[in-house]
């Protein structure tokens, strides 16, 4: 007989939901994840991994077409698309069967099916017709999110993609337009213009990457149109006319209105929350703009049900849904010393090339709040290393409260910094002023010195440029 009753039930085995699951079964609590799709969620199955793998592909592909420049004779550069999306494919596989080994070491129960509040305490589990019902103490909300769709711009799988369809092409189109310029969008257009299509980004805000510091946004568009990628910036897209072969885009931008012809769309406008057929209907579970209010411990308004990631308010990260979930379950499991989430000491990055990594205030946000700063810069061309592997395009930015020396953001566009960017996340923990980071040894050479210098800079004390 199946057992029914448990301490904590998750909805959702994404990276909120198996590692809130996880976590609580550490912490000796009888736990159970209920999955309607596929363990690993859309970060892992159609999101964050099977796009770093294609990305690593178009990284392959533009290092072997420039070989010539660093001594290395490749007579003839070319691709195979096919074996690409095998390879991320192959991937995805690999790590979802890797989730579903540490539930399984971890003595989770996993069920497969539609999970659905059903009152204080309950789950309804329903799969192929037949409903179950589980009792717990604790359930914990962790259904994500999937693709914002747009009257007009819908998805139709052929013509006008989704991130799914992007990631799994058949054959390689010709031109391509991005609507949508965050970070999905960027990394598509990244990974698309790589392997030859002529692209073409649209982005409602007057600035590509707007999240990001404007100063980064500026230094990012730069480097895509010196690409080829065209980018049009405070620009709708009004309606799309899908013909058998192209798609016709209608823009509109500066109170002028153009045609544009695609082989292909893809449609990249954020995310809306899988609420729905979660049984929210009756209990006292908020909403805002379609997502779940939480307290800061993730606790929703209703006793007993909590919600943790995608599904909840912004930042919208794989990494920030997994913390969530650690918080969430030590809290429950009274933990000592459970520290809340502050949302801004979460870093952000786009695996496009040049990569972009951030953490904290921007320098208009730090401006805005009446902070008296400080700005640091230091430039990709001025470092050995980044000479040294033929990627001097790019910027560390630092931004420190001029009064505290606290750090309160850092910049970065250019090789690696999405590896880099978490040297500034553990300072930000430890509240590292800019004393610590100045006299802190980095090696040499390094791309991480463009950190140390930026630093310095910052105060006038930059050494190499």
């Amino acid at each position: 007989m199946t057992e029914t009753s448990f301490d904590i039930v998750v909805i959702g085995a994404g990276p909120g939901g198996y590692v809130a699951a996880i976590r609580a079964a550490q912490l000796g609590l009888k736990v159970a994840v209920v999955e309607r799709e596929h363990l690993g969620g859309i970060c892992l199955n159609w999101g964050c991994i099977p796009t770093k793998a294609l990305l690593r592909s178009a990284e392959v592909l533009r290092l072997a077409q420039h070989a010539e420049a660093f001594g290395v004779e490749v007579p003839k550069v070319s691709f195979n698309l096919a074996q690409m999306v095998k390879r991320s494919r192959a991937i995805s596989a690999q790590l979802q069967t890797g989730v579903k080994h540490l539930l399984k070491k971890n003595k989770v129960t996993v069920f497969e099916g539609q999970g659905k509040l059903a009152g204080k305490g309950k789950v309804t589990l329903t799969q192929d017709g037949k409903t179950t019902t589980l009792s717990a103490r604790h359930i914990i909300l962790a259904t994500g999110a999937r693709a914002r769709v747009m009257p007009g711009l819908e998805a139709d799988g052929k013509r006008v993609w989704s991130y799914k369809e992007a990631m799994v092409p058949e054959t390689m189109p010709k031109s391509l337009l991005v609507v949508g310029s965050g970070a999905i969008g960027i990394e598509f257009a990244s990974f698309y213009r790589t392997l030859g299509a002529e692209v073409t980004v649209v982005e409602v805000m007057d600035r590509i990457l707007p999240v990001e510091d404007a100063e980064i946004s500026a230094l990012a568009r730069k480097a895509f149109e010196k690409q080829g990628i065209k980018v049009l910036t405070s620009a709708t897209v009004k309606g799309l006319k899908r013909g058998a072969d192209q798609v016709t885009a209608t823009v509109e931008s500066a109170g002028k209105t153009s045609e544009i012809s695609v082989d292909r769309v893809i449609v990249a406008v954020g995310i809306s929350a899988n609420t729905e057929n979660l049984g929210l209907e009756g209990t006292k579970v908020r909403l805002e703009k379609g997502h779940v209010v939480v307290n800061q411990w993730l606790e929703t308004d209703e006793p007993g049900v909590y919600a943790i990631g995608d599904l909840t308010l912004p930042p919208w990260l794989a990494h920030k849904a997994s913390h969530e979930a650690v918080i969430c379950v030590e809290k429950i499991a009274g933990v000592p010393g459970v520290h809340a989430l502050d949302a801004r000491k979460i870093p952000g990055c786009t695996y496009s090339h040049p990569q972009i990594a951030s953490i904290g205030l921007t320098e208009e946000k730090a401006k805005a709040g009446g902070i008296a700063i400080k700005v640091g810069r230091f430039p990709f061309q001025a470092n050995g290393k980044a000479i040294a592997m033929g990627e001097t395009e790019g910027l560390v930015k630092t931004i420190f409260d001029a009064k505290t020396g606290e750090l309160l953001g850092a910049h970065m566009i250019g090789a690696e910094v999405t590896e880099m960017i978490q040297g500034y996340a553990i300072a930000q923990t430890l509240e590292t002023t800019e004393a610590e980071l100045m006299s802190t040894v980095f090696p040499h050479p390094t791309l991480s010195e463009m950190m140390h210098e930026s630093v310095l800079d910052a105060y006038g004390r930059v050494i190499h440029y």
